[in-house]
């Protein structure tokens, strides 16, 4: 079975890099500077001090601080709402109404939903000048159970080497409340290990590793021994000892949140290895094994041959968990007790978690030869010391991929506009950069800033002049590379766009709706993400108390669920829009929000477009912010106010339309022609099921799709 998937990967990659390749023997790549990408999960800007935010309880980040102290930081930076729309963005250039990759993707998600094969992402742009690519942690640009490349989906994008995982809906899975099988007595360990005696737990038992070994586990001070061996990859037996053989119900099998997942390579020859859960390589915190992997792949690089590694952490993504006990950081073993579906302990496990990639990404720098270790043990990084000759060839830049969730959003920002949504808390990303192409280190870049100008920045590392000249369709990334060498540089952007939405499914489905607190969205993928989240699940396979009446198959949109509360009496939910854009220029902002509204029981989905208009700006430590109440009336503007809202619409409506329509062309150069036909051939004949050519969306490649194509046939969609 991996032989066949390992042809089709292997014909996939062939169709999609036909034509790029050719600048790959350019001379000098010695003398260009790696790069260092490290993704931040879920970290908006309201949780970094070293931004001058993050309120009353900052994270502690002091590696990042030494980052931005020797950099830059861009305290204007926009991504999108969600995690795959902002990956999508910085690896293709490319905005979401030009994709489809509209939304956080999932397990029903079509590969037209994916980043396609076709698209020049970041690794092929920079293999242009030589460079070698590699992807460490966290992919979600695309899941198997819908595209043809299968666990080599990183490999047909383009990347040289990928370890990380490649979970079935991209985020890490639930929790483990069984604790590997011993709970027991109706008993359960909501952060996946077994706490201590005070806490209903043990503090004595035996420690099982997968390979069979066992030993003794008392407590020996405040970290509970469950604990202990859930960090040494184990299952802890409560009250036992050790025995041979192990007892039945002790479970290596079931993934657990951050600690139990099983690894996926991809290797340079497209071949796949997936460890099973059993593997210790599985059972470590997933910061840490990406780092890992990271260090063992940069200290093998050949000195002549430039490299790009992303490091793309999943903390701090639900389900939140301590991450591993580290005395140096605050709070960590005190944080045994803590019940991790509680929603207060949310802000004390995120917190940890930023902490932990802090730890982990200054141990990154040290052991590549990026920075060294005082005496004290702290990091020291100076790029532009020569006497630290290997950082001269780094470039190290650090993202947040969207904003915070809203139960972990630090005040004075919006939780209830928070990750999901258009609003500044939303998409207000952090962003450092530094290394030796950054003159005149230590300062603040407040110029508007969005997360498709690293795809520039990238290629302009690299060497690369005119990185849209580079890439055969249109791209929206600003260049950044002036930012860096130019401390005078006026701002390139006159205004910022950021977009979320529902990515493509079957048959026109859609997400279940999954009420949070007082709201109901659609943006959790599936019934497990909607719970890890405190949520309680409406769709297919709904079963909480709270859904007792409902239909068995559950409903499909949040205004069905409105409408059979008011029916019982109850208190509708506020919805989260299924669809959002943001647009800005320095001082205002333009948010469109559409939805399926409950009106009345006589009308209770209705399609609803709301436009609202704000002023806003990035003030430290109180900025203002595009908060509920604080809209402009658009029948009372001033005529500075109407002249900017009229300036932001016009932009909006261009922008939106600067995409032309361009059907039957699966392998997007914008013209529909025999190489349509025989890419569609090659799909429907190596794999029959979902990929950039099932044009009707049903699921399916096959002769339906054809007959489209030759509908189209001769259509030339290029506007130069």
């Amino acid at each position: 079975m991996m032989k066949i998937a390992m042809v089709i990967v292997a014909g996939l990659l062939a169709l999609a890099l036909s034509g790029w390749g050719a600048d790959n023997a350019n001379a000098a790549p010695s003398s260009r500077p790696n790069i260092l990408f490290v993704i931040m999960d879920d970290v908006g800007i309201d949780q970094m001090q070293v931004f001058g935010y993050g309120g009353e309880t900052p994270p502690s980040t002091p590696n990042i601080a030494q980052i931005a102290g020797a950099g830059l930081r861009f305290s204007n930076t926009w991504s999108m709402p969600a995690c795959t729309t902002s990956r999508a963005v910085f690896f293709d250039g490319r905005f979401p109404f030009r994709t489809n990759v509209l939304g956080a993707l999932g397990p029903a998600d079509l590969a037209n939903s994916m980043v396609s094969p076709y698209e020049m992402t970041t690794p092929k742009l920079l293999a242009k000048r030589g460079y070698d690519s590699a992807l460490f942690g966290k992919f979600h640009l695309a899941l198997q159970g819908h595209d043809p490349a299968g666990y080599a989906m990183p490999y047909n994008l383009g990347w040289n080497y990928f370890a990380g995982w490649l979970d079935e809906t991209g985020d890490p899975s639930s929790i483990d409340k069984t604790a590997g099988g011993v709970a027991a007595d109706g008993k359960s360990y909501s952060c996946g290990f077994v706490p201590g005696a005070s806490a209903s737990g043990a503090d004595s038992g035996a420690c099982y590793m997968a390979d069979g070994s066992c030993h003794k586990l008392a407590s020996s001070g405040p970290v509970p021994p469950g604990r202990t061996c859930r960090d040494q990859g184990g299952i802890f037996d409560p009250e036992k000892i050790c025995q041979t053989p192990r007892p039945g119900y002790l479970n290596f099998e079931t993934l657990s949140g951050h600690y139990v997942s099983p690894l996926v390579y991809n290797y340079p020859d497209g071949s796949v290895e997936q460890t099973p859960p059993t593997d210790l390589r599985a059972r470590r915190f997933r910061a840490a094994v990406a780092v890992d992997e990271a260090i063992q792949w940069i200290n093998n690089r050949p000195d002549w041959r430039p490299w790009m590694a992303t490091v793309s952490f999943a903390s701090a993504h639900t389900p939140l968990m301590q991450p591993p006990v580290n005395e140096a950081q605050s709070g960590n073993v005190a944080s045994s007790h803590l019940d991790c579906g509680n929603g207060e302990a949310q802000r004390v496990l995120s917190n940890l978690m930023i902490e932990s990639i802090d730890t982990e990404l200054g141990r990154l720098l040290v052991q590549t030869g990026l920075a060294q270790r005082g005496k004290d043990g702290r990091m020291i990084y100076r790029p532009q010391r020569p006497d630290l000759m290997v950082t001269r060839g780094t470039m190290v830049i650090v993202l947040g991929d969207n904003g915070s969730l809203g139960q972990t959003v630090k005040q004075p920002f919006d939780p209830s506009r928070a990750k999901g949504t258009a609003y500044q808390t939303g998409v207000w990303a952090p962003l450092v950069i530094a290394g030796p192409l950054v003159n005149n280190p230590n300062r603040v870049v407040s110029q508007m800033v969005n997360i498709a100008d690293l795809y520039a920045l990238f290629g302009e590392i690299a060497g690369i002049e005119d990185v849209q000249r580079a890439v055969p369709r249109p791209i929206d990334a600003a260049p950044m590379l002036p930012y860096l060498q130019n401390p005078g540089q006026h701002s390139l952007r006159q205004w910022n766009f950021t977009q979320v939405g529902v990515n493509l499914q079957a048959n026109a489905a859609i997400n279940g709706p999954c009420t949070i607190s007082n709201s109901c969205t659609q943006i959790p993928v599936t019934k497990s993400v909607c719970e890890d989240n405190n949520g309680t699940w409406w769709g297919t396979g709904l079963d909480s108390p709270v859904t007792d009446g409902a239909p068995p198959d559950g409903f499909k949109y949040c205004c069905e669920v409105n409408a059979f509360l008011v029916a019982k009496g109850d208190a509708p939910y506020d919805i989260t829009p299924l669809t959002a854009v943001g647009i800005r220029n320095d001082h205002y902002k333009i948010v469109q929000n559409s939805l399926k509204a409950y009106v009345s029981q006589a009308q209770p989905c209705v399609d609803t477009t709301t436009t609202e208009f704000y002023a806003i700006n990035e003030a430290v430590p109180k900025p203002k912010l595009d908060e509920a109440g604080t809209e402009l009336s658009l029948d009372n503007l001033t005529f500075e106010q109407q002249h900017n809202y009229n300036a932001l619409s016009a932009q909006l409506a261009t922008l939106l339309a600067s995409q032309p329509a361009c059907p039957g062309d699966g392998n997007i150069d914008l013209v529909v022609d025999q190489k349509d036909l025989d890419d569609w051939r090659f799909y429907s004949e190596s794999y029959g099921l979902s990929s950039v050519y099932d044009f009707n969306l049903d699921g399916l490649t096959n002769a339906e799709d054809e007959l489209f194509i030759k509908k189209h046939l001769g259509l030339n969609c290029r506007t130069d």
